[in-house]
């Protein structure tokens, strides 16, 4: 339906006595204006930011291109993302990754179908909520209830669709972020749950995982409901408050503390090991888009510390809170979220040039979805095509 343009009174009142015709409403703005096209760095980093030599834009949009071809298959009447290397052939973090790397690409036919993949699969405990885990034939698996990181992306995806192209996705996003914080949300602690399952009587319900700390998410999710900047603080002030000279996150956090020996996964779950290894991404894509204090001196502490390695090459595959080499590296998914963070370092730019350097010469196979997957998005963020809607 065309919108009727209405003259007031007072404009016609003021034409009149100024001798003059009121002036035109303003023009409406184009579709092309709505969003943010890849590469056009419509929404600029705060001031200071480092950018690696090169063309960077276009080594992304070839990654891309290699990434949608290895990890994205047509089954059951949609798309999808999927994890070859996951214990489960698609699972609800890939779905999120997807539709956020869609609409970053400015990709809505694939955006489009993903979501038709994600609203096929609901969580049983919340509709509103992605069932975490299917198998090969597409049907959810292993209690069928949600994962957070998951959650968080698909609603992130959303409001980036809304900006990219209009339509109903906000409204969808807005409903997804509401069930985020009435299930997925620790009522007392305002930390992350590992999901729709983690209720008040089960043993893990005060178990967070720190790469579920999307501060750049909440802060976007504080748009739409102002009761997430609380959330976003109480996960900053825990970030601060980790001790060490390194900056490093571990897996997960208990009662605000590093969890001791095997909590969920691994023997591994105190240190900065495959989970954690997201972080810096994380807290420095905040850092470079809000310039808020909080994310810019985490992202730098961390940052400071690995570029001492001297060499991406020499970062290994995991550390202790304090250091300490878990194994050998290097592995792109450890070495690329290390350049996000790199992007707010005064004095990083002939480190962060290595890392692009690193990551840009990399391959990946078909099996390696979640490496390639993370340093995807990781490289997103580097090039400066990051954006928060």
């Amino acid at each position: 339906m065309r919108r009727l343009t209405v003259i007031t009174v007072a404009a016609l009142l003021a034409a009149g006595c100024s001798g003059q015709a009121a002036a035109p409403p303003p023009a409406p703005k184009k579709a092309a204006e709505i969003g943010v096209p890849f590469g056009s760095h419509r929404l600029p980093y705060t001031q200071g930011v480092l950018r690696p030599k090169g063309d960077a834009d276009g080594q992304v949009r070839d990654f891309y291109a290699k990434w949608k071809a290895a990890f994205v298959t047509a089954k059951c009447g949609s798309r999808q993302v999927v994890s070859p290397d996951a214990d489960h052939p698609y699972v609800g973090e890939a779905q999120g990754y997807g539709l956020v790397i869609a609409a970053t690409m400015g990709d809505r036919p694939l955006f489009d179908d993903i979501l038709k993949y994600v609203e096929a699969h609901p969580s049983v405990n919340n509709p509103l909520l992605l069932a975490a885990e299917q198998d090969e034939n597409c049907k959810s698996v292993n209690g069928s209830d949600s994962a957070a990181d998951g959650d968080l992306d698909v609603a992130y995806g959303l409001l980036m669709a809304g900006r990219q192209w209009g339509g109903d996705y906000r409204d969808k996003a807005a409903e997804r972020i509401a069930a985020i914080k009435e299930s997925e949300v620790h009522p007392e602690t305002k930390l992350m749950k590992l999901g729709d399952w983690a209720t008040q009587d089960e043993p893990l319900a005060k178990v967070s995982r720190t790469s579920d700390w999307m501060i750049g998410h909440f802060r976007a999710f504080e748009k739409i409901d102002p009761e997430w900047a609380a959330i976003r603080q109480a996960h900053q002030k825990l970030i601060a408050s980790i001790p060490g000279e390194t900056g490093l996150l571990p897996d997960f956090v208990k009662d605000g503390k590093p969890v001791k020996g095997e909590v969920l996964e691994s023997e591994h779950d105190g240190d900065y090991n495959w989970n954690a290894l997201r972080d810096p991404w994380r807290i420095g894509a905040d850092a470079v888009t809000s310039g808020d204090p909080a994310s810019v001196a985490a992202a730098r502490k961390i940052s400071a510390w690995i570029a001492r390695t001297g060499s991406p090459e020499k970062i290994a595959a995991g550390y202790t809170l304090s250091g300490e080499p878990l194994e050998e590296g290097p592995e792109p998914a450890f070495v690329a979220p290390f350049a996000v963070a790199a992007l707010v370092q005064p004095d990083g730019q002939a480190w962060l040039d290595k890392l692009w350097t690193y990551l840009t010469s990399q391959e990946f196979g078909k099996k390696d979805y979640f490496a390639a997957t993370v340093q995807l998005q990781s490289m997103i963020v580097v090039s400066g095509n990051h954006w928060v809607p």
